[in-house]
């Protein structure tokens, strides 16, 4: 669909925070997201809701915890309008969404034996409802639940809790305590090996380092993990940023529809494009990976351009 600067309207609501449960299971996921919403001042009083969903079965929506009646909104293939909204209050939907069966490779789907999502620049609305525009930014908590068979569940911001639910399944936490729009979420659920490494900021912070590769491929990091600290200390040189979270991950796999997506905290490549034999050259991708890892603090400063 094309959109054009000159017919940009404001968002009638601002997201302050959500709350993202994603419950992965072999046949549909379920997602809950709750949105603390408010009016946009700049929106003139606009009233209704927008909730972005594209290919999304809906479970339930309530406000502030009173399930909503069918009179008070309507459902098509856009998503979701919700009327009667007069201040801030927080909106819940449970929807399905099917990420084995997703060929569009935008959102969450499953390819290669892992979960993986690519959400820029519209794919959030395939995971869940949410007004998913880039001058909406809101702050994240996120909780991913899977089969133990999926070690790994990775998301943007930082780890906060870890666990088991029942005998076979685990679930794990991520808080990104930096607004970001919708199309820099990012999640991944696998079986994968780490790299591990440590950068210290200029103020002398440590920060954990973590890429993770397809079974076999640790040996072909080196050469990643060292552009990652020099991209890092770039951003500290030339433009005074310094790294904000506690955590900087990147994933590289082979089966990543796109050639990278530079997710805050949690960057996602084709590892044709990041991993390499450091005992040749690689100038190509030198390039590539700190073309895709010097936005990373840059891209969350300000408000995006509509």
């Amino acid at each position: 669909m094309l959109k054009r600067r000159e017919d940009y309207t404001p968002p009638a609501f601002l997201v302050t925070a959500v709350d993202l449960n994603i419950d992965i299971h072999d046949l549909g996921s379920i997602v809950t997201t709750k949105l603390a919403v408010t009016p946009n001042p700049a929106a003139g009083g606009a009233a209704m809701l927008h909730l972005d969903g594209r290919g999304l079965e809906l479970q339930s929506i309530s406000v502030d915890g009173k399930p909503l009646a069918d009179t008070d909104y309507s459902h098509d293939e856009s998503g979701l309008q919700i009327t009667g909204l007069t201040g801030a209050c927080v909106v819940e939907t449970i929807a399905k969404c099917h990420p084995e069966t997703n060929t569009a490779l935008e959102g969450l789907y499953l390819s290669g034996g892992m979960y993986c999502t690519q959400c820029e620049p519209e794919g959030f609305r395939r995971i869940g409802f949410y007004p998913d525009r880039p001058d909406v930014m809101s702050i994240f908590t996120v909780r991913l639940e899977a089969a133990r068979a999926y070690p790994q569940l990775l998301s943007n911001g930082n780890l906060i809790e870890t666990g088991h639910c029942g005998t076979d399944r685990h679930f794990a936490i991520w808080h990104d305590p930096h607004p970001k729009p919708s199309y820099l979420f990012a999640a991944v659920v696998g079986d994968l090996d780490c790299a591990v490494d440590r950068f210290q900021t200029m103020s002398g912070r440590k920060v954990d380092l973590h890429i993770y590769v397809e079974k076999g491929n640790l040996d072909l990091t080196h050469h990643a993990m060292d552009s990652l600290k020099r991209s890092m200390r770039w951003d500290e040189e030339v433009y005074g940023l310094e790294y904000d979270l506690d955590l900087f991950q990147i994933v590289a796999v082979s089966h990543f529809n796109m050639g990278a997506m530079e997710n805050k905290g949690l960057n996602i490549f084709n590892s044709k494009f990041v991993l390499a034999d450091t005992a040749k050259p690689q100038p190509t991708l030198t390039y590539t990976v700190s073309s895709r890892l010097l936005p990373m603090n840059i891209s969350i400063i300000g408000p995006a351009i509509v």
